[in-house]
């Protein structure tokens, strides 16, 4: 393991952690596969993946027992731009995820994402109270987020 932090999220999968973990590390720079464990060749389907998305560590578990995920674990992914967030909305989506209101998505291993443009928390902690508002309301009517969109019901129109 090369990765220096003492600390990583851990996603359990039922089986095929290898090919989840090699999935995420396709999505975003600076991701990469760090280890693939083995212990022990008399239980095949158990792996342990430790691998980086983006620069956050991450441990990928499979161990024979479904356990499903939750939206209570997410992996935020703050965009930067209409063309970024589309292209890894497009790819999850098209790689058989599902859209979700707001800004969220289940890839096809049943990960929840929330894909945030950088955009958003700017407007929503803008000191003019009433334009962040109009662009909370905004968001609330997209599954993808449209910048443009937001910015247009941030001054009203």
């Amino acid at each position: 393991m090369n990765h220096p932090s003492a600390l990583r999220s851990c996603l359990w999968f039922e089986n095929d952690a290898q090919a989840a973990a090699n999935y995420y590390v396709s999505l975003l720079p600076d991701s990469r596969i760090e280890a693939v464990i083995r212990p022990n060749d008399t239980e095949p389907n158990f792996e342990i993946v430790e691998f980086t998305i983006a620069g956050a560590p991450y441990m990928a578990l499979a161990a024979g027992v479904r356990f499903e995920h939750t939206p209570a674990f997410s992996i935020a992914v703050l965009t930067d731009g209409q063309e970024d967030t589309d292209r890894l909305w497009d790819r999850l989506h098209g790689d058989g995820g599902t859209e979700h209101p707001c800004g969220w998505m289940i890839d096809r291993y049943g990960v929840h994402w929330q894909i945030t443009p950088r955009a958003l928390p700017a407007l929503f902690t803008s000191d003019d109270r009433e334009a962040a508002a109009r662009a909370h309301s905004a968001m609330l009517t997209m599954k993808r987020i449209d910048i443009a969109a937001l910015e247009r019901a941030f001054r009203g129109e």
